[in-house]
């Protein structure tokens, strides 16, 4: 009897060309914006208010990041972070902008550009979420240890979430809820690296209070949106109970600590298009939209993109 192969479990029955070509029509939850190549795809010129700051962004755990960090500045008093917070529908292409592409060249969001920085020069675009949190961390002095050991094992952690999410989003988070179809091997792959990354975070947050230490830093702003929001079973639909987040309990206390900072509350509802409408702020130019300006207190514009 001849010996079966693990991949006999797996079947697929996809066997890759000698070159790939772009197939539009290959289903799954972002078909429509996914593309193999790079550039605006129309004019568009981005809106400019009437802060210094302005960030395009959509409430992803990615965009969360950065209004948690400029909420939390405002909380600790530095004025001159406020920002208007302009929204990028991702699923309309928005991204794909030349007004957009000319701050993010990657078309990804968040993207930030500060009209008041400290040269006193031209504008500067900054993007990718991580750059975004260090160049504010940098510009007001916060959220970033100037001692070499506390700042290290802040930057640690901070790469720690860029290399280690795209495990959990790309990754688990598209095979298990967004795939077109369900596919064993893939979800098992991701899902056995999800569970490995919470023990990582798990053992370590057994001894420390904060991912850097004794300190809420910007490695706290940019794990929380990810790996929180999946302790608090808000991502992938019912992936909580699947990957039985509740057992890490040392995340669990971590990520409600967190989660009931006022800043971090408000930073999360910021350019959000899902859940309770009283949670949904699209788009935020003044402290005083939170009280007036939520989905559950204002009409949409558009019924059809509410």
């Amino acid at each position: 009897m001849t010996e079966k192969s693990p991949a006999d479990n797996f079947p697929t029955g996809y066997e890759p060309p000698k070159v790939w070509t772009w197939d539009k029509g290959n289903g799954g939850a972002f078909a429509n914006i996914n593309r193999p190549i790079a550039g605006p795809t129309h004019d568009k010129e981005l809106p400019v208010g009437k802060h210094p700051l302005q960030l395009y962004s959509l409430g992803t755990p990615n965009g969360v990041k950065v209004t948690i960090m400029l909420e939390e500045l405002l909380a600790a008093g530095h004025t001159d972070a406020e920002y208007d917070a302009w929204l990028i529908r991702i699923g309309d292409g928005d991204q794909f902008g030349s007004g957009f592409v000319g701050v993010n060249p990657n078309s990804k969001i968040p993207a930030l550009s500060d009209h008041a920085p400290k040269d006193g020069g031209e504008p500067v675009r900054v993007f990718e979420s991580a750059s975004i949190l260090v160049y504010l961390a940098e510009k007001f002095g916060a959220f970033l240890p100037t001692d070499l050991r506390a700042r290290t094992e802040t930057m640690n952690w901070l790469f720690w979430q860029m290399g280690s999410a795209p495990f959990l989003g790309g990754g688990f988070g598209h095979f298990y809820a967004y795939a077109p179809m369900k596919i064993q091997y893939a979800i098992d792959r991701y899902a056995m690296e999800v569970k490995r990354q919470l023990d990582v975070l798990d053992r370590h947050l057994a001894d420390s209070r904060y991912m850097a230490g004794a300190g809420y830093t910007i490695a706290d702003m940019a794990i929380w949106p990810w790996y929180g929001g999946l302790a608090q079973g808000k991502q992938y639909g019912d992936s909580g109970a699947f990957l039985d987040v509740q057992s890490y309990k040392n995340v669990q206390r971590w990520t409600a600590e967190i989660a009931d900072r006022p800043a971090v509350k408000r930073g999360r509802m910021v350019n959000r298009m899902s859940g309770d409408l009283s949670e949904q702020l699209h788009e935020r130019h003044d402290a005083s939209d939170f009280d007036t300006k939520t989905q559950d207190k204002i009409a949409p514009a558009d019924p059809a993109k509410a």
